[in-house]
């Protein structure tokens, strides 16, 4: 079995790898040829492990293997595959991407936010609004859709939700210790640098907002948060 753990880059699908692997002892790959996070932050916290086969082994298999992406909903993911799809506001999530690609070179963040907002390619991430309707977009029980306010709130209640969904069978260790973000801040704080939604107010330029508004993926995925929110 096969659970894809998809989301646009910064909308915290570390921390919620982290929470699954504290809460219920499940380890997660990558569908990239490496963990660039894993090598950061170290693969144990994050309980990374290596992919034990090709997607199609994994997903014949009896027990259920966590998948980490950022690309959207793709050939690579077949419409039966369970799935846990974080969401967080565009706006935040570009913003905090942006951070980290300049955090080298600061100067370079508007350039590099620009360029995030405009991006298509489909084998990385592409736009956020297109990410994030494909794996909404239709919507499936065995795709559960999860919020990074939520997460953040509460890590080891998220993971219990989803997991709920994705992988009934799988019990939560009710000693386990999930950090919550400001703990993780201390492990470093570039990676996990501010854990609150609606950070886009003091941080986002307002002419790369209206980059951001004109495009129509983008408005139809916020549409369709607001309405998520309020379901």
């Amino acid at each position: 079995m096969l659970v894809w753990v998809a989301s646009f880059p910064r909308s915290d699908n570390t921390l919620l790898r982290i929470a699954l692997h504290r809460r219920y002892g499940v380890t997660s790959s990558v569908v990239y040829d490496h963990d660039g996070v894993a090598d950061r932050l170290g693969g144990e916290l994050i309980g990374y492990t290596e992919r034990p086969g090709s997607l199609a082994e994994m997903r014949a298999a009896a027990g259920p293997h966590f998948v980490k992406t950022h690309r959207p909903r793709d050939e690579d993911v077949d419409d039966a595959d369970a799935a846990i799809c974080l969401v967080r506001d565009g706006r935040d999530a570009l913003v905090s991407w942006a951070r980290l690609l300049s955090e080298d070179d600061p100067a370079s963040f508007p350039a590099v936010l620009r360029q995030r907002i405009t991006d298509t390619d489909g084998r990385s991430s592409a736009s956020w609004g297109t990410n994030v309707l494909s794996w909404l977009r239709p919507a499936a029980a065995h795709r559960v859709v999860l919020s990074y306010a939520e997460l953040i709130a509460d890590p080891a209640a998220a993971a219990d939700r989803v997991m709920a969904v994705v992988a009934p069978g799988l019990r939560a260790d009710p000693d386990a210790v999930v950090p919550r973000f400001e703990q993780l801040r201390q492990v470093d704080a570039g990676f996990f640098r501010r854990g609150v939604v609606g950070s886009h107010r003091d941080e986002f330029p307002p002419a790369l907002q209206e980059l951001f508004w004109s495009r129509p993926d983008n408005r139809a995925a916020m549409q369709l948060l607001a309405a998520f929110r309020t379901s």
